[in-house]
């Protein structure tokens, strides 16, 4: 089996039902990557506490029989998205500290369906740009490098932490 870094979407879904794996190895393993890729500069806030926590309510919903299309599935979050009780600032300094008191259709549909939040993904600030240069948390680093050559080179926008993590 692959690492369960390297599985899709529908391997790890497989995976998770069929018992090969629980949530929780699944999500620690993404933390565990998470980490080691904190020099891309693609999160703007790391949810690991929560993640964990997630990760283990998945597990125990799965056992129940209470699955959700998402059960189970470590996701990031674009932090243009509001999610309850986690900052969102849309990598601006006017919401640097800004934690919502609700969630955004797409981040409730997501959590509420069982997707594990690792956190919160790098942007363009208020997703107007498309270089992922603007965010006043950083450049984002695209992981990948021209053949021969080591200058940094972004990975696109306004999404560019989420192109960073999905591409590492």
């Amino acid at each position: 089996m692959a690492k369960l870094t390297q599985l899709t979407l529908a391997e790890a879904r497989d995976g998770l039902a069929q018992g090969n794996f629980s949530s929780l190895e699944l999500t620690q393993a993404h933390l565990d990557l998470s980490e080691s890729l904190r020099p891309l500069n693609a999160y703007i806030t790391e949810t690991p506490e929560l993640a964990l926590k997630a990760a283990q309510a998945s597990d125990e919903r799965r056992k129940s029989g209470e699955a959700g299309l998402m059960e189970g599935l470590p996701i990031a979050i674009k932090d243009l998205f509001c999610t309850e009780g986690t900052l969102t600032t849309a990598a601006s300094h006017i919401l640097d500290g800004f934690t919502p008191p609700y969630s955004s259709t797409v981040s409730a549909n997501l959590l509420r369906e069982g997707a594990v939040m690792l956190g919160k993904t790098n942007l363009d600030e208020f997703a107007m740009g498309s270089a992922n240069i603007t965010s006043y948390y950083g450049t984002v680093e695209n992981p990948w490098k021209r053949n021969g050559d080591d200058k940094p080179l972004v990975p696109g926008g306004s999404s560019g932490g989420s192109a960073a993590i999905v591409a590492a």
